[in-house]
C-alpha cells in the first residue's frame, strides 16, 4: 500500500520529553490520532485487569513475550488502514516504541512515515514527570522507566534513527513552532496551523 498522498507522523521520545504534547498539537489541528496505549488499555479492560503503572508494564511485557514486540503496532496498522480507507490522508501515531515496531510501520507504509524524536534534558523531564497529574513519577522512577524501555523495549532505536529531532527545552510556543517547521518541511501542513 504505497500512496505518496498518505502521510503518517510518529513522534517518539522518552517519558517527559513532550511526545504526547506533540501528538496533541497535531490532533488539535484536526489530524486523527491513533493511540497505541489506548489499544493496550482496551485489551487490559477486556481482560479485567486494573490499569496501574505496574500492571501496564507487566501486561505489556507478557503480551510481547506471547505475541512479539510489535503486538500493539500490528493493531495500530489495522487502525491506520481503516482511516485511510475512510479517506484520511494525514494521521498521527502515538505509541511507536520498539525497533521492531519501527521496522514494521516503515514496511507497512513505505515512504509515508516521518518519525520525529522529541528530546529534552533529563532535569526538565524529571520536573515534568513530577508535575504530571496522571501517573506522576519521581526522578528515580523516571530513570527506572528509561532503563526498562531502552533495555526491554528497544525504545532507543526509533529515537536514534528519527527523521527529525525537536529539542523541547523551552516553552510550549517554541515546541509548537518547531513542530510547525518539521510539518512544513515534510508537507504535513501547507502552512503553520493549516493542517
Amino acid at each position: 500500500m504505497t500512496n505518496k498522498n498518505i502521510q503518517i507522523i510518529a513522534p517518539v521520545g522518552l517519558a517527559g520529553s513532550g511526545k504526547s504534547t506533540a501528538v496533541e498539537y497535531f490532533a488539535e489541528q484536526g489530524i486523527p490520532k491513533i493511540y497505541g496505549g489506548g489499544i493496550m488499555y482496551g485489551m487490559m479492560r477486556d481482560a479485567g485487569i486494573e490499569i496501574t503503572w505496574e500492571s501496564q508494564k507487566q501486561f505489556r511485557e507478557e503480551m510481547r513475550a506471547k505475541e512479539g514486540q510489535d503486538f500493539i503496532l500490528r493493531r495500530v496498522i489495522e487502525d491506520i488502514r481503516r482511516l485511510i480507507d475512510a479517506g484520511q490522508k494525514k494521521i498521527v501515531v502515538d505509541g511507536l516504541y520498539t525497533w521492531s515496531e519501527y521496522k514494521l510501520l516503515r514496511h507497512a507504509f513505505p515512504g509515508q512515515v516521518t518519525v520525529i524524536a522529541i528530546v529534552a534534558p533529563k532535569h526538565l523531564r524529571y520536573q515534568r514527570m513530577e508535575k504530571r497529574t496522571e501517573r506522576p513519577m519521581l526522578p528515580h522512577e523516571v530513570d527506572e522507566r528509561d532503563w526498562a524501555e531502552i533495555e526491554n523495549m528497544d525504545k532507543g532505536g526509533p529515537i536514534a534513527i528519527a527523521d527529525y529531532f525537536v529539542i523541547n527545552d523551552g516553552n510550549i510556543e517554541k515546541l509548537h513552532a518547531d513542530l510547525d517547521k518539521v510539518a512544513n518541511d515534510v508537507h504535513f501542513c501547507k502552512a503553520p496551523m493549516q493542517c
